[in-house]
C-alpha cells in the first residue's frame, strides 16, 4: 500500500502536468511514483488472487491447479 502522501503527490503531479507541464525531474519523480504504485497495486492484486477459492454451482471446488499449489505452500484454504 502507497502512503498518502505519495499518492497525494502522484496526483499533485498529474494536475501541474495537465496545468502547466513537468520539468524533467518532476517527470521522473512522476515515473518512479508510477512504478511504485503499480508495485503496490500488483502486489495486493496477487495477495487477492491467491486468497481465492473457485466453486461451481454445485458447490464443487474447481480452482485451478496452479492456484491451489499456490494455496498449499502458503497455507490456504485447508490444501495443505
Amino acid at each position: 500500500m502507497l502512503s498518502e502522501q505519495k499518492m497525494a503527490r502522484i496526483n499533485e503531479l498529474a494536475r501541474k502536468k495537465k496545468a502547466s507541464g513537468l520539468s524533467e525531474g518532476e517527470l521522473a519523480e512522476q515515473k518512479l511514483l508510477r512504478e511504485e504504485y503499480l508495485e503496490a497495486f500488483r502486489g495486493g492484486m496477487r495477495h487477492h488472487i491467491e486468497g481465492m477459492k473457485v466453486v461451481d454451482p454445485e458447490g464443487n471446488d474447481v480452482t485451478p491447479d496452479k492456484l491451489k499449489e499456490i494455496q498449499r505452500q502458503k497455507g490456504l484454504h485447508d490444501r495443505g
